[in-house]
């Protein structure tokens, strides 16, 4: 019965959400802060399904004025518990068949949010040729997933080259986010308590010294496993941290 609750009120508030949106877009379309505006309401999901979401930063003080922010993609709760860490004039990198879904794909349109035919490789590259265009010149910054899919309980899976090379082609950081694990199996919509996630935005990786490498694809690789290693090892200490903390709560009862 919670279970279909829950789902009955998502389905609620993300088409009043949706409407609300897309009518403000048409009024003020692409608007740089569309994107960011419309995460903050979709973080009040998480406690709806029981999730508590721990946001944090490594270092705010770091935090860049434009950057490309990578962060692994597990299944479709990480939209919900990393909305909270989405920062201004942010826009993100989606599949184009996106934009054909009823509301939701024409809000994701008018938000600003840069499509990209994934089917045709030449059609990708223009597309990262569009994206640093994008960061030159209206000084927006990138969400992207660079594994390219959800994992699915998987771990974490190889990045694609695409936000590497945009980052060295704009000269902006790489910022890493961490979302802990979260699978299928942990989120039980029947349940009350589905425990915690931990979110957390690490410190931006420079990425000048490849922009001097000759080799421009050997460059985005080496950006790609640096920012790649990273992130694993931080989420393999985020869901240790996790457990502690479930552990801790559970000890106390």
């Amino acid at each position: 019965m919670l279970s279909v609750i829950r789902i009955f009120l998502t389905v609620l508030f993300t088409a009043v959400v949706c409407s609300v949106g897309l009518i403000i877009c048409l009024f003020k379309p692409k608007d740089l802060n569309h994107v960011y505006r419309v995460a903050r309401f979709f973080r009040f999901l998480a406690p709806l399904y029981g999730i508590k979401v721990i946001l944090r930063y490594e270092d705010r003080s770091t935090v860049p004025e434009q950057a490309i922010y990578i962060t692994n993609h597990q299944n479709n709760l990480d939209l919900v518990t990393a909305a909270g860490i989405v920062s201004p004039k942010t826009v993100t990198v989606g599949k184009k068949s996106l934009k054909w879904i009823p509301i939701w794909g024409q809000l994701y349109w008018l938000s600003g949010n840069i499509l990209i035919d994934r089917e045709n490789q030449k059609k990708a590259i223009q597309t990262m040729n569009h994206v640093v265009d994008e960061i030159k010149q209206k000084g927006v910054s990138i969400w992207m997933f660079p594994e390219g899919t959800r994992s699915r309980g998987r771990g974490l899976l190889p990045f694609k080259a695409g936000a590497f090379h945009s980052a060295i082609g704009a000269n902006v950081p790489i910022v890493p986010i961490c979302v802990s694990n979260i699978t299928g199996s942990k989120v039980n919509l029947n349940r009350w308590n589905n425990g915690y996630v931990i979110v957390e935005m690490l410190k931006p990786i420079d990425v000048t010294p490849y922009i001097e490498e000759q080799n421009s694809r050997k460059a985005a690789r080496d950006l790609s496993q640096l920012a790649f290693d990273i992130m694993k090892k931080r989420i393999e200490e985020l869901d240790k941290e996790v457990l502690e903390i479930e552990a801790s709560i559970e000890q106390k009862r």
